[in-house]
C-alpha cells in the first residue's frame, strides 16, 4: 500500500486507528498486531485479520509513531492491543522535541 497524508487506517485485529501524518514515496506494508491495516473508507474490511501474539504490545492514544528513514509518521487516534510495524520492523514512538533554553 502507498499511504497518503490524511488517510485513516484501522487495524483488523484490534481497535487501533491511526492517521497518516507523513507518507513515504514508496509502497510499504503497514501492520498492527501482525495483520495488515486497512482503509475502511476505501472499502477495506475490518475484523478479518489474525493477530500474532508476538506483535500484541499495544499502541498509545495521541502518540506519534515514526520511521524517519522512510519518511513515515502515524498519529494514533484510537489505542489498541497491537503494535504498529512497517515492512516487518516495529515502529517506535516518536520522541518529543526538546524545548529551547529560556535563559
Amino acid at each position: 500500500m502507498k499511504p497518503r497524508v490524511g488517510q485513516t487506517l484501522s487495524s483488523t485485529v484490534d481497535t487501533t486507528t491511526v492517521i497518516v501524518v507523513r507518507a513515504p514515496q514508496q509502497e510499504v506494508t503497514l501492520t498492527c498486531g501482525g495483520a495488515a491495516m486497512v482503509d475502511l473508507r476505501a472499502g477495506g474490511e475490518s475484523g478479518n485479520g489474525v493477530s500474532d501474539p508476538a506483535w500484541m504490545t499495544g499502541t498509545l492514544l495521541g502518540k506519534r509513531y515514526a520511521d524517519d528513514g522512510l519518511g513515515l509518521e502515524l498519529l494514533c487516534t484510537k489505542a489498541g492491543d497491537g503494535a504498529l510495524a512497517v515492512d516487518g520492523a516495529l515502529l517506535p514512538v516518536k520522541g518529543a522535541k526538546p524545548l529551547p533554553a529560556s535563559d
